[in-house]
């Protein structure tokens, strides 16, 4: 018997490094995953739904794309068949919708979005409800709820990129922000998804911060070096980490985004980096970055699951320059999350 028990116990030593530290997978899609941005994932009764920056093919503003498995990825409707009038009338030079992100709290999912013109602070982000995810249901529809808040040329932030989280009292907050004075964020009423009167703060948690010697800002724009957009929140044992891209997306062969990541907490902060750098300074941990296959991976979404996280984000083609989605496992080791960017598949 004590034979035996050594034998299990030396058995089970040999195989630990199986169970502990496995390290990320890119996952190999197939289908139509190409000229995906800023992708928001979600699942609903086992299949996957991923919403995204821009037109859907045929028309119709953020694409929204299927899966059972994650690997094969079809094309499967869209959100608004037009933008919103009302959007038209606040942002005239507003010509597609930004950044959706997809979250469920107060029994129905909130699709919160973005509208603004490339390199403007004149934005706004709205809110669109539905009851369920699935395009074969008759309740399916999604309802516009309009406004949320918006910025204005004499705010020091931008309304883009917005995200919900959900606190530990199951509180939901919204971050958002890009380049300016970073990412900021506000208190949601769960009962509304409009923001919280009760609590007016607009909140900062992250920014950059000028390097010797940068170079100015093009006339009418916001310097480069204030590049930090796309923020996600998750919580995770007891922390709250805040994932952001640094650096310059949408560029083709030129993008520089990569993803970095801190935590805290609290979920207003202070968000603080695995070397004990501030956020709000300029810190941030290294999630991703490019290989040679893919440049500029960014614009983060996180999804939390039993069997294991995900995080879904862009890259561009080192080829082609063309964006398609990259999906990867999200493992976690000693407190920090790590990621990993695939070498296969093309955006043609």
């Amino acid at each position: 018997m004590q034979g035996k028990r050594l034998l299990i116990v030396a058995l089970f030593l040999a195989l630990a490094p199986a169970f502990h530290g496995q390290p990320p997978q890119a996952l190999t899609l197939h289908g139509d995953y190409p000229f995906t941005h800023d992708p928001s994932i979600a699942r609903e009764n086992g299949a996957y739904y991923v919403f995204a920056t821009g037109l859907a093919p045929g028309g119709g503003q953020f694409a929204v794309r299927c899966s059972k498995n994650l690997t094969d990825w079809k094309l499967c409707g869209h959100i608004f068949d037009q933008i919103p009038a009302w959007i038209h009338t606040a942002s005239p030079l507003t010509k597609e919708l930004w950044a959706p992100d997809v979250s469920f709290f107060a029994g129905k999912y909130h699709l919160y979005y973005a509208y603004s013109s490339f390199g403007s602070n004149n934005s706004g982000i709205a809110l669109a409800t539905n009851e369920t995810l699935d395009p074969a249901s008759p309740t399916y529809h999604w309802k516009d709820e309009g406004l949320v808040l918006e910025s204005k040329a004499a705010d020091d932030f931008n309304a883009i990129d917005p995200n919900i989280v959900l606190d530990e009292k199951g509180k939901p907050w919204l971050s958002f922000g890009s380049f300016w004075s970073g990412i900021k964020m506000r208190r949601i009423d769960a009962s509304t998804g409009k923001l919280d009167l009760a609590d007016p703060k607009l909140y900062s948690i992250a920014s950059r911060r000028q390097p010797a010697g940068a170079a100015p800002a093009k006339p009418g724009l916001p310097p480069d070096w204030e590049a930090i957009e796309a923020p996600f929140i998750v919580r995770h044992d007891g922390f709250y980490y805040l994932f952001v891209s640094f650096d310059l997306c949408c560029r083709g062969l030129s993008s520089t985004y990569h993803v970095m990541v801190g935590r805290s907490n609290h979920v207003t902060g202070p968000y603080i980096d695995a070397e004990g750098r501030p956020m709000m300074e300029g810190g941030g941990t290294l999630l991703l970055t490019a290989n040679a296959r893919w440049l500029g991976p960014g614009g983060e979404s996180i999804l939390q699951r039993p069997e294991g996280d995900l995080i879904v984000f862009h890259a561009y083609d080192a080829v082609t320059g063309k964006p398609a989605l990259q999906i990867s496992t999200l493992t976690w080791e000693n407190g920090w999350p790590h990621a990993a960017l695939g070498t296969t598949g093309e955006a043609k």
